[in-house]
Formats: C-alpha cells, sequence, structure tokens
C-alpha cells in the first residue's frame, strides 16, 4: 500500500487472498498443531473492510466445513478490547480501555465481557491515519506512525508549548 499512500481495500482484500493460506500454515507450525488439534476456528465478521472480511469469512467456513468444526464471529473491535488477556491474564473489571486499530481510536468502558459503553471516538480519522497524513505532507512516506515515532525519540521535548488536553 506503500506505493499508493494508504490502504487500498482491493489490494487489501486480494493480499488476504494470496496470504492467508500460509499464514495459517506458519500460524499452525509456530504453535506446533496441526488442523486434526482445532476444535473451532474464530474469524473476524465486522467491523473491517468488507472484501477482506468476506475473503476472511469464506476461508473459515472452508476449514470449518472441512475439519467438521465450528465456525465463530468474532467482532473485531470486542477483540481489541480483551486482547491483553492473551498475554497477562483476565483482565480488572470495569475497566477503560483505549482501541487504536486501522480506522479505530475509540475509549471504551469495558464493564464486563459483553458489556460496553463507548466513551469517545475520533469524529474523522483514527490515529493512526492522522500519522499517515502527516507523514505525508512532510516527505517521509508510508505508513507514517513507525518513521515519526522514530524521529520523535531523537526529537527536543522542549522545542514546543503545547496546551494540556482536557
Amino acid at each position: 500500500h506503500r506505493l499508493y499512500g494508504g490502504i487500498v481495500p482491493e489490494l487489501a482484500s486480494r493480499a488476504h487472498l494470496e496470504l492467508l493460506p500460509r499464514l495459517v500454515e506458519r500460524a499452525l507450525e509456530e504453535a506446533r498443531a496441526s488442523p486434526a488439534d482445532l476444535t473451532a476456528i474464530a474469524v473476524t465478521h465486522a467491523p473491517g473492510l468488507v472484501g477482506s472480511l468476506v475473503v476472511g469469512l469464506a476461508f473459515a467456513k472452508a476449514w470449518g466445513a472441512a475439519l467438521g468444526i465450528p465456525v465463530i464471529g468474532v467482532n473485531h473491535i470486542e477483540a481489541h478490547l480483551h486482547s491483553a488477556s492473551l498475554e497477562h491474564g483476565d483482565s480488572p473489571l470495569p475497566a477503560v480501555a483505549l482501541v487504536v486499530s486501522g480506522g479505530h481510536t475509540e475509549l471504551v468502558e469495558v464493564r464486563e465481557f459483553g458489556s460496553y459503553r463507548w466513551l469517545g471516538a475520533t469524529l474523522d480519522d483514527a490515529a493512526g491515519e492522522a500519522f499517515d497524513k502527516v507523514a505525508k505532507r512532510l516527505g517521509l512516506g508510508f505508513p507514517g506512525g513507525p518513521v515519526i515515532d522514530r524521529l520523535a525519540a531523537t526529537g527536543r521535548p522542549d522545542a514546543f508549548t503545547f496546551p494540556r488536553p482536557m
């Protein structure tokens, strides 16, 4: 997507189609598992880029049918809200979570699993998209986040005085 300065949905879905089989194969190898070890397949069903979701759902449903195991749809944002528990165990609830992913930047009160209250979100672009736009204006390429992060590490914290956000 670097060539176009941003995500092109059609290219993203084609990349999913091409890369997904190898990605699943590699994930199973790293987990030292085989398809026969699977008891279910989880797949993102929303929100996201429609073409990529269609590819992922079709792949998961085909695998589930071939293996005779259930396919479970997962909400992308809800998965982010609970992803830290994969490494750190169950989160203390209630909690406030910041979701920064793709086109999403949201602040969410997590009351319990399945019970959420959206506290705020960006109105236009997600934080990552803002980094991409700034990088584009500065001629730094795409994606903007990593290069801006590297440059920020060498910057002067006292170069500008910014108001304290409320």
